[in-house]
């Protein structure tokens, strides 16, 4: 009987909070727009933040709202702009993009050695507020990854031998945490086709660039004079591609001294089951 009492009691009083709960789970429900569950369901899910909006729900609300425009997603793409688009009735900029993003720097433990041992915080961040790098380019990535841990998509992994991270293209959405992340701004995006990339963001002096980096501009301007279409200039120390000009004709790759010029493109970016197998994963 002593044990028998209290039970009796603790399930009444369950019954009757659950009884509560329901009552005023109805009572006080919040009715949400069919359009924001519509728009929720088209957007990619990840909550990356990429939008600037706490989450993809949050953007559903803003976009339905008025308040935020259809194609507010970075990581949704063409076609997810164009869905919602079609569900709010407000027209996006047919011309615009979806963006991968590439890294602009070249420079391998065999290119860009380092000078000095480092021993603090394995950080990117952290790295970078020393202000004299312990790599021999004071410009290029660090390699700790900042980046890898920060992409909501898994599209990045480091290439451990190389000391540099790896843009799986398939994956990579153009969110841009990953540009937001680096602290040496050597990640950018960039329309997702194929195109020709300046990949060094040095503003060191051609003879300081060349004790640093083997693949690293040396401002020598041999691009600029070799571009058929005047695509090409050399602006505050760095090369500058104008891609409404720029043709792909490969004339600038060829005849860079170094090979700081480069190719990206769907069809020149390894598979990702081989990037796996690069780095062991």
């Amino acid at each position: 009987m002593d044990i028998l009492m209290p039970t009796v009691l603790i399930g009444v009083l369950s019954l009757i909070f659950g009884v509560m709960l329901a009552w005023f789970s109805q009572k006080f429900a919040v009715e949400v727009n069919p359009l924001v569950q519509k728009a929720e369901e088209i957007l990619p899910g990840a909550n990356c933040g990429a939008c600037g909006f706490p989450g993809c729900s949050n953007l559903a609300e803003k976009i339905v709202a008025g308040e935020a425009p259809p194609d507010a997603c970075p990581a949704g793409g063409p076609k997810v702009w164009a869905e919602l688009s079609a569900l709010v009735g407000k027209e996006v900029d047919s011309h615009r993009e979806a963006q991968k993003a590439v890294l602009l720097c070249q420079g391998a433990r065999e290119v860009a050695g380092e000078v000095a041992v480092y021993q603090g915080l394995k950080d990117c961040k952290a790295a970078h507020l020393l202000g004299n790098s312990f790599k021999s380019c004071r410009y290029g990535c660090l390699g700790f990854g900042n980046c890898v841990r920060v992409c909501p998509f898994e599209a990045m992994i480091m290439d451990e031998e190389k000391g540099l991270p790896i843009i799986i293209e398939d994956k990579c959405t153009g969110c841009g945490k990953c540009v937001e992340e680096c602290p040496r701004s050597i990640i950018t995006l960039l329309p997702a086709r194929e195109q020709v990339v300046e990949a060094c963001v040095s503003l060191a002096s051609p003879r300081e660039t060349r004790q640093s980096c083997k693949k690293g501009c040396i401002k020598c301007s041999i691009c600029v004079k070799s571009c058929p279409e005047g695509a090409i200039t050399l602006e505050g120390g760095r090369i500058k591609i104008d891609r409404e000009k720029c043709n792909l004709c490969g004339v600038c790759i060829e005849k860079c001294p170094t090979k700081c010029l480069i190719w990206v493109g769907s069809e020149l970016v390894l598979e990702e089951k081989e990037l796996e197998a690069k780095v062991g994963g």
